[in-house]
């Protein structure tokens, strides 16, 4: 993984990359609809993307909207690159980024089958499982205040 940028999508291009993946990954691999998918939190969210060379391998973003709560979502690794470190290089710089906007706390929508991923970056189960996308989620929560 020496060759990975982890950066925040600031072109066309990379948006498209950060896209492409999230529909490779929710889309096709777990048959999310599209229109659930690709919603209008995309047009005011900071999206961040993971590269190896010139292919975007891995994207999340961040909403600011309930400052100085914000939320992770759509975070994404193509099959591949999985359970190399990406993903944790990727939240990692996405919660770097949500402490530059001055926010305390982040909340994120898990996956079932991952929250054990989140729990290992500290963050806390809040509340009961719930269906998103026809999938199982749990509400999770980090303090990132100082």
């Amino acid at each position: 993984m020496d060759k990975l940028l982890i950066k925040l999508v600031d072109s066309p291009e990379d948006f498209e990359g950060a896209l492409a993946v999230r529909l490779r990954v929710f889309v096709q691999e777990q048959d999310v609809p599209l229109e659930e998918e690709v919603d209008h939190l995309d047009n005011a969210a900071i999206h961040a993307i993971a590269k190896m060379g010139d292919s975007v391998i891995a994207t999340g973003r961040l909403i600011l909207e309930e400052m100085p709560l914000v939320y992770i979502g759509r975070m994404s690794v193509d099959v591949d690159y999985r359970r190399h470190g990406v993903g944790s290089k990727l939240l990692e710089f996405l919660e770097d980024e949500a402490k530059k906007c001055g926010a305390a706390t982040i909340a994120l929508h898990a996956q079932e089958y991952v929250k054990t991923f989140y729990s290992a970056h500290d963050y806390e189960e809040k509340g009961e499982v719930f269906l998103e996308a026809n999938i199982p989620h749990i509400l999770m929560h980090k303090d990132i205040s100082d």
